[in-house]
């Protein structure tokens, strides 16, 4: 089981890093970055499925209870996902330690075209600036970090969880109906 786990977790790494670097490279735009973003999680966490089914079917006579299947998902979203936050750390600390104030620079530019008010601007302005200052912080870029891939590996968890408990073997399934 660990094995399966490491594997995936590392593939799902890998592969949600990946679309890190192509994005810090500026190869897309990033009006749709977001959206490629969370796919190529979604694309990534898609190892949580083979891991726990490669469990269930090879490792645990074809039977898996959700609790197992949601503890084998989550231990390779967490490699996934901390394999994502240090990625990040080490970009944003040595390739990009500018990104906030662009990315805030960015966002009040977008929200004085969409015609906010001033009021709005400045209080955006603001919050950016204290947002800004915590991202500053390891600890904090960390969590924020986290905030990001996280919940997407624990939704396809739960998903596949449910998709792939099984109380027993389809043989017996098929012989009792």
């Amino acid at each position: 089981m660990k094995k399966i786990i490491i594997i995936c977790g590392l593939i799902a790494g890998i592969i949600v890093t990946s679309w890190m670097w192509v994005a810090m490279f500026g190869i897309f735009k990033a009006e749709g970055s977001l959206l490629l973003g969370y796919t190529t999680m979604l694309v990534a966490f898609s190892m949580v499925f083979v891991g726990v089914k490669n469990y269930r079917d090879k490792q645990n006579d074809g039977i898996i209870t959700f609790g197992k299947a949601f503890k084998i998902g989550l231990m390779i979203t967490l490699i996934a996902s901390t394999i994502y936050v240090l990625v990040w750390m080490v970009d944003y600390y040595y390739f990009v330690p500018d990104y906030i104030d662009k990315y805030a620079a960015a966002m009040l530019v977008k929200l004085k075209a969409s015609g906010a008010s001033q009021a709005e601007i400045q209080k955006q302005a603001a919050d950016m600036r204290h947002y800004s200052q915590l991202y500053k912080n390891p600890f904090y870029n960390a969590m924020f970090t986290y905030g990001e891939i996280l919940p997407v590996g624990l939704i396809v968890t739960i998903i596949c969880a449910l998709v792939l408990k099984r109380k027993q073997k389809e043989d017996s399934v098929i012989l009792a109906a």
